[in-house]
């Protein structure tokens, strides 16, 4: 049995990035969050995980920022950063890595659809979703397909999701379409907030089957006949945010779970790890590549 393992290229990158002091690659190019990266990858390997795959936002805006102009784009994106998805993508496929460099999509994207093709196959055990991003839940599915926040050190499975956000992992994207995303860009609909929305979604599932009269709700919640309200007059604007949040998991990254084998680096990686002064990245990759067919 395999266990799979997709990991958030962005949100790494970003995390690294803030997380990490400043460095510089030979020609004085900023590239410490490309080196964080690098190192958190090596450390999976190290631990021997044997099928991995990485997706990165290569361009930020995606198909969304045409469903809706305050949609997330790289405009408020420090440059530093920016920068640095370019390197980050040539040094995971040095080291041998499946990457998706995502364009009209986004990784999330790339990843629900990788999670969802790897788990229909028979010979995987586990997908582990690398990264703590509440988007993510909606593709966790019992514990085959499960969130691995590997910072907190936490797995999260279809009961992990409901315990966190008090809704099924089906509910996700109703639930940010009611109480909104500002990481993404939307708002949600006024009024709504975790608490109710997750509270009225616990018993209704998706915004078509909640009442528009709060008197016909078989829930309590706090301010019910105003929410029903704001929802009554945004019926149209919440199912345009719920189509922002749901992620696709249709598109074409990955075709067979044997193309996420990793059989250690490319002879590239050496003069990459040299350019970044990281030298003892090639040992650990070649050392984890030891062994393995």
């Amino acid at each position: 049995m395999v266990n799979v393992f997709l990991v958030d290229g962005t949100y790494e990158l970003f995390r690294h990035h803030f997380a990490l002091p400043r460095a510089t690659d030979v020609g004085g190019v900023e590239i410490g969050a490309v080196r964080g990266v690098l190192g958190s990858l090596l450390g999976l390997l190290e631990e021997g995980v044997t099928h991995v795959g990485v997706a990165t936002d290569h361009v930020v805006e995606s198909f969304r920022n045409d469903l809706w102009p305050g949609y997330k784009n790289s405009d408020d994106i420090a440059p530093e950063i920016l920068g640095q998805f370019g390197p980050l993508e040539e040094a995971l496929e040095a080291l041998g890595v499946v990457v998706w460099k995502m364009e009209r999509h986004e990784a999330d994207d790339a990843l629900a659809s990788a999670a969802v093709r790897a788990a229909a196959d028979r010979r995987v055990e586990q997908v582990f979703i690398c990264t703590p991003d509440k988007d993510l839940a909606q593709t966790v599915a019992g514990r085959r397909i499960v969130q691995f926040d590997r910072r907190a050190g936490v797995v999260r499975d279809a009961d992990g999701v409901r315990e966190k956000f008090g809704v099924d992992p089906a509910s996700i994207p109703d639930y940010l379409a009611l109480m909104g995303d500002s990481a993404d860009g939307f708002p949600g609909v006024r009024g709504w907030g975790a608490k109710s929305a997750s509270t009225v979604l616990a018993r209704y599932g998706r915004l078509e089957d909640i009442p528009d009269d709060a008197a016909a709700w078989d829930v309590k919640v706090r301010g019910a006949a105003r929410l029903a309200g704001a929802l009554a007059g945004a019926r149209d604007e919440a199912a345009l945010f719920r189509d922002l949040a749901t992620l696709r998991t249709n598109v074409p990254v990955l075709h067979a779970v044997d193309e996420l084998r990793w059989k250690g680096p490319q002879p590239r990686f050496f003069d990459f790890c040299a350019r970044i002064n990281a030298k003892g990245y090639f040992r650990r990759a070649q050392a984890a590549a030891s062994g393995r067919a």
